[in-house]
């Protein structure tokens, strides 16, 4: 699956395998979303049973909101909103939030995609870190264009989801 295009089936398919997998691993899970707006706690609900081990999540699209619900001040003011040390923060601040086995922080820009001028346009960098079982798990990935939002969502959702998958084997 390349950066530019993004299989909605098969990143559901994904997050259903990883879902029933935590149901079946007895771990909870929680986010805390910015750019990808509770995509990926949506995912994670979409499949049955789920209950059992997804705990809550936040939706943190303003900084004020992410320090509300634990990032330190002084970690966006120092490394930006952007940066892997806020991804760090989130994740670890939801863990603990809801006493979760794994929190996954997620931030980044969708980037200003003009579908007129793909070329011209500069998509940003995401960045997430998952929280697994207290050690963090940092990533940094630079997005294609896509054409729409849904698509940048969906796209970073699938990444997160098979980063963890990795870590749950």
């Amino acid at each position: 699956m390349g950066m530019n295009t993004v299989d909605e089936e098969v990143v559901r398919a994904n997050y259903r395998r990883l879902t029933l997998s935590l149901i079946e691993k007895g771990m909870s899970i929680t986010t805390m979303e910015s750019i990808t707006a509770g995509q990926i706690a949506s995912l994670i609900t979409d499949t049955e049973g789920s209950s059992a081990v997804f705990r809550g999540a936040y939706i943190t699209y303003c900084n004020e909101a992410k320090i509300r619900q634990g990032v330190p001040r002084e970690v966006i003011d120092r490394y930006s909103v952007y940066s892997t040390e806020t991804a760090d923060a989130m994740a670890k601040a939801c863990a603990e939030a809801y006493s979760a086995d794994i929190g996954i922080g997620v931030t980044g820009t969708a980037g200003n995609v003009d579908p007129a001028n793909p070329e011209s346009s500069v998509p940003g960098q995401v960045y997430f870190s998952i929280d697994y079982r207290g050690k963090l798990h940092s990533c940094q990935k630079e997005m294609g264009a896509l054409p729409s939002r849904y698509l940048y969502k969906l796209a970073i959702a699938n990444e997160v989801c098979l980063h963890l998958t990795k870590l749950l084997e």
